[in-house]
């Protein structure tokens, strides 16, 4: 239960996150690429689905960093145009995980009706802890 929890907070956060991002870009987020340690793990990238309500996608590479590299270069040194096309051609999906609605909507009801109001009065505290 404990490992779980975790992961529900930090999914909770990276939708917190993704959330801003979107509204101040004004690009909307309709799916999840997950690379790293956390993408291992089908159960996280499960939940991370669930909270988002988007797919979350693991790609083909554990270590998403150097293939980011790797992409520039190509585009850089012009072995791709540009960027979209060294994506399309350099990365591929090799597992998807859909939101489960029902799930979706009891996490939503608890970000909504939780997490949000927990941060914004738990903020102070967070304030002082960074002043001590």
């Amino acid at each position: 239960h404990l490992y779980r929890a975790i992961l529900e907070g930090l999914a909770y956060a990276l939708r917190e996150g993704a959330e801003r991002t979107a509204k101040r870009s004004g690009v909307p987020i309709t799916e999840l690429r997950v690379a790293g340690g956390g993408s291992q793990s089908d159960a996280a990238l499960q939940l991370t689905a669930d909270i988002f309500g988007l797919p979350a996608a693991r790609p083909h590479v554990y270590e998403a960093s150097g293939l980011g590299a790797a992409i520039d270069a190509a585009v850089g040194v012009g072995l791709h145009a540009d960027f979209p096309t060294a994506i399309r051609e350099m990365t591929r999906v090799r597992d998807t995980f859909d939101p489960d609605a029902k799930t979706h909507a009891r996490y939503d009801e608890l970000y909504n009706g939780v997490y949000k109001k927990m941060y914004s009065r738990l903020k102070p505290l967070y304030e002082t802890m960074r002043d001590i």
